[in-house]
C-alpha cells in the first residue's frame, strides 16, 4: 500500500468530521496525528535503514496538501514535523530517529523569537555549557505543536564558536519550559502554535545537531528547502479545498424561478476560472522548485525563496475568489469556504513573511548578497 493509499482513509473517516471542530475549539488535532503515526506516516521520509518509507519532499508535499485541503491546521503539524525530521534524519540520534519513523515521536521547529521575529535565522537565544549539559534560555514566539511534540529542533547563539547559531535537539518535557499564552487566533486554530519561554533548560551536550556555530548553514541547506516547499504545499492545498468547495456550491445551488444554478451565470463562472489558473500556477511552481532542489539546479535558491511566497500570496486570492463566489452562503460554517479563507491568512505572515521574501528574491536578481555579514 503506497503512503497515499495509507492518507485516504484517514481523511474521509476522521479529518473530514474533525476539521471543524478542530478549529471552532483551538483544539490540537490528536486523533488524526495518532491514525498517522499508526499508518506510518510520520515516518514517511525517516530513512528505510530505521524503519521508516525512506521517501522523499515530493511525497511529504502530496501529504501536506491532501490534508490541507480538509485540515490545515493538521497539514500545518504535519509540515513541521517533516522539517524537523529533515534534520534529524542527517544530525539526529538514531534512538530518536527510531521512534519517529515508528510513529512513537511527534518532533517539529522552534526557531521563531520575539527578539528576532521574521529573522528566524538570527536567534537571541542562548546556550552555555553547565558540565556535561548545555543550559538553554529563549523566547520564542511560534512553536507549533507546543507541548504537543515530544521534541524540539531549536536553535541558539553559538555555545563558544564563531557563527550565527547552533541547533539542539530538546525535550518538549524538559523542566524550564512554559507557555506564557495558548494560541487563540483567526486561523490555523488547531496547530497548536503558541509562545515558549525556556528558562534554565538543560540538555545534553551531545543534543547538538550539526557543529557549533553551524546553526545557519542548516537553516539555509536543509531547513528552508523543505519549509518552503511544504509551507507552500499546505496553501496549495487550501487553495484546492476552497476551489473544490466552490465549485460544489455553485453547481448544487440554483434559483428557484428558473431552476438554472449559479455554475451557468458567466460571471461566477470567470472568477472561478481565475481561482483555477492562480491555483495550477502555483502548483507548477511548487513542482518545479521540488525538481530544482532535488537536481540541485543552479536557481534552486531562487525558486526555494520564490515558492512559499507565490503559493502564500495565490492562496489570499484564490480563497478571496471562493469567498465572493458563495456569496452569503460562505459565512455560514457548514459551507467550509470561510475557515480555509481564514487559514490561509497565515503563510504569508509565517517568517520569513512574503515581505521578507520579497527583498530576497529582489536580492538574488540583482546579485546581491540575501544576508548581512560573515554568515552570508
Amino acid at each position: 500500500m503506497n503512503h497515499l493509499s495509507r492518507l485516504e482513509p484517514i481523511v474521509a473517516r476522521q479529518l473530514e468530521a474533525l476539521a471543524p471542530i478542530t478549529d471552532k475549539e483551538a483544539r490540537f488535532p490528536r486523533p488524526a496525528v495518532d491514525a498517522l503515526a499508526q499508518a506510518g506516516l510520520l515516518g514517511l521520509i525517516s530513512s528505510k535503514e530505521v524503519g521508516g518509507m525512506g521517501l522523499g519532499m515530493a511525497e511529504a508535499s502530496g501529504v501536506v496538501k491532501r490534508l490541507a485541503a480538509t485540515c490545515p491546521s493538521t497539514a500545518m503539524v504535519v509540515a513541521m514535523h517533516y522539517c524537523a525530521v529533515a534534520v534529524l534524519e542527517q544530525w539526529g540520534p538514531e534512538a530518536v530517529r527510531r521512534n519517529i519513523a515508528a510513529g512513537e515521536h511527534l518532533t517539529t521547529l522552534a526557531f521563531s523569537e520575539a527578539e528576532s521575529r521574521s529573522h528566524f535565522w538570527a536567534p537571541a537565544g542562548t546556550a552555555r555549557r553547565e558540565g556535561s549539559d548545555v543550559v538553554l534560555d529563549a523566547r520564542k514566539s511560534w512553536i507549533t505543536s507546543a507541548f504537543e511534540a515530544n521534541s524540539y529542533v531549536w536553535s541558539s547563539k553559538p555555545l563558544a564558536a564563531d557563527g550565527a547559531s547552533s541547533i539542539w535537539l530538546v525535550d518538549a518535557r524538559a523542566k524550564g519550559l512554559t507557555q506564557p499564552a495558548p494560541f487563540d487566533g483567526l486561523g490555523m486554530r488547531g496547530n497548536g502554535s503558541s509562545p515558549v519561554t525556556a528558562e534554565g533548560v538543560r540538555v545534553p551536550a551531545d543534543h547538538r545537531l550539526g557543529e557549533d556555530g553551524k546553526g545557519f548553514d542548516i537553516m539555509m541547506g536543509t531547513v528552508l528547502p523543505w519549509f518552503s516547499v511544504l509551507n507552500a504545499s499546505a496553501s496549495l492545498g487550501i487553495m484546492e479545498g476552497s476551489m473544490s468547495r466552490a465549485c460544489g456550491h455553485v453547481t448544487r445551488t440554483r434559483h428557484q424561478d428558473s431552476g438554472a444554478s449559479l455554475a451557468e451565470l458567466p460571471t461566477i463562472r470567470s472568477y472561478l476560472a481565475r481561482g483555477q489558473i492562480k491555483a495550477d500556477l502555483a502548483d507548477c511552481l511548487l513542482q518545479d522548485s521540488i525538481a530544482a532542489i532535488g537536481e540541485r539546479r543552479a536557481d534552486t535558491m531562487l525558486r526555494v525563496l520564490e515558492v512559499k511566497t507565490a503559493a502564500a500570496e495565490s492562496a489570499l486570492e484564490v480563497t478571496d475568489i471562493a469567498m465572493r463566489v458563495c456569496g452569503g452562503a460562505a459565512f455560514r460554517k457548514e459551507v467550509g469556504v470561510e475557515r480555509l479563507f481564514r487559514d490561509a491568512r497565515a503563510a504569508h505572515v509565517m517568517g520569513p513573511t512574503s515581505d521578507v521574501v520579497y527583498d530576497f528574491i529582489g536580492k538574488a536578481i540583482t546579485g546581491q548578497p540575501l544576508f548581512p555579514g560573515p554568515s552570508a
